[in-house]
């Protein structure tokens, strides 16, 4: 029984379509500093919308707390546009 060990895993997949490079990045997980600066919005801010479900909100990770990059750019696309 010889088994083939791989140092890196194997990313799981459907069927139907492969992992591409745009989900990996798009899914990237963000701290609160780049949450700030990618939206121009201080902690307070950003803290007071999630209360008033205006904002996304964070996934845990271990101690502390991460936004998904994908879920905040659909957050900034569906802001009204000025004209």
């Amino acid at each position: 029984m010889d088994q083939k060990l791989t140092s890196q895993p194997q990313a799981k997949t459907s069927p139907s379509r492969a992992l591409t490079v745009g989900d990996i990045i798009s899914d990237r997980l963000l701290r609160l500093a780049d949450v700030e600066k990618l939206t121009a919005l201080g902690r307070s801010t950003i803290y007071r919308k999630m209360d008033d479900n205006q904002f996304p909100k964070p996934v845990q990770l271990g101690s502390g707390v991460r936004w998904r990059l994908s879920e905040i750019e659909n957050w900034m696309k569906q802001l009204p546009v000025v004209s």
